[in-house]
């Protein structure tokens, strides 16, 4: 009886684990060094799975219920250990439970700037935060690409190597989205719902995770981005320029910030606004319904336009499309505004920023 006592301590006949911890997203269960006795009873509870893995390789996966260790139900594992029929010693595997439940409340945000290309706007740097719910749907993936070999995966430890791997994806999903800016800035409240399946596809196919709710709390611009929203916002009540930047230039013109003195970019754009109202059959008697038209200053405009200089600075370009001089540096550096270097400084000529402003 003494040796049967010392063979059954040696063994494991009963498999289960009783989460009390409610933040644990995987865990190993302890052998101490045991081997699983032939027949042993697996427990596996409701929002739990529990996933054979023999010498590092995945093999079944058994949902909620009472298992009895067969061959028949664990038909991977006995390929991986050589059973040709059905086994009937001991055998040695490691048991990885995974909660399968809603994990809910947990935050997401931006530690750098956005980088993201707009049709309005050209370049845009932008921060966002937010909370999201998720499940693992996929315990294999998520034993391989997340949690490891650790023994009790937690809550913590996921956040900590989630948060990057989340923002990145966001990033992708919300520049592949092509979503513009003026709607990232001012409708994030519906932002999240529409990048839920893009981000789920993702992280499923990546981590064998899927996000129940993904919410956009906050998404802060530049300064000088917001300006451009307001001023496209009050552009947009008024309804008589679709061109944000001519309407730009033209306040420019009005406000006395442009002429012979002024930066020639604002002065060339907003010379090309009024011949293009004057072609159209303008009067002065539509003048005064024109947002930042000055009468007389098409007439005045061939005296003027000679002073005008061919060759604009990066923050004169900047001045005049009310952006950063770092973006302007980007969009040159991308060769999607053409320009030169003299010496170490960018010089860009009117008619590349002619095209630039045209495309």
């Amino acid at each position: 009886m003494a040796i049967m006592d010392f063979l059954n301590r040696q063994f494991i006949d009963v498999i289960e684990w009783v989460d009390d911890s409610r933040d644990t997203l995987s865990f190993r269960f302890p052998d101490d060094d045991k081997q699983i006795k032939n027949e042993a009873q697996l427990i596996v509870r409701e929002s739990q799975v529990a996933q054979f893995v023999y010498v590092g390789q995945f093999a079944d996966t058994l949902g909620p219920g009472k298992h009895t260790l067969k061959t028949e139900n664990i038909p991977i594992l006995g390929d991986l250990l050589g059973w040709k029929y059905k086994f009937q010693t001991p055998f040695k595997a490691d048991v990885y439970y995974v909660t399968t439940r809603v994990f809910p409340g947990n935050k997401w945000g931006t530690a750098n700037p956005v980088m993201m290309r707009d049709a309005d706007f050209g370049v845009v740097r932008m921060r966002a935060f937010g909370t999201y719910d998720f499940k693992i749907v996929d315990p294999v993936l998520f034993l391989k690409e997340v949690a490891g070999t650790d023994h009790q995966f937690r809550l913590d430890e996921f956040t900590d190597v989630m948060r990057s791997r989340i923002v990145s994806v966001f990033s992708e999903t919300l520049a592949a989205a092509k979503v513009p800016a003026l709607d990232v800035a001012t409708r994030y409240g519906e932002l999240g719902a529409a990048l839920l399946e893009p981000l789920n596809a993702a992280m499923r196919s990546k981590y064998g995770l899927e996000m129940t709710s993904f919410v956009v709390e906050n998404v802060s611009v530049p300064p000088e981005l917001e300006q451009a929203i307001d001023k496209r916002g009050a552009m947009t009540a008024i309804g008589n320029l679709n061109d944000y930047v001519k309407y730009n230039m033209g306040n420019a013109l009005a406000e006395g910030k442009a002429g012979t003195a002024g930066i020639g970019a604002e002065l060339a754009a907003g010379l090309a606004m009024g011949q293009s109202m004057m072609q159209g059959g303008m009067g002065a008697a539509a003048a005064p319904s024109m947002p930042g038209f000055v009468p007389g200053a098409a007439a005045a405009a061939p005296a003027t336009a000679a002073a005008v200089p061919e060759l604009l600075t990066p923050e004169q370009v900047a001045q005049a499309l009310s952006v950063s001089v770092e973006d302007v540096l980007v969009e040159l550096e991308a060769g999607n505004l053409k320009g030169r270097k003299i010496g170490s400084q960018w010089r860009i000529g009117r008619p590349a920023l002619d095209t630039f402003m045209q495309g």
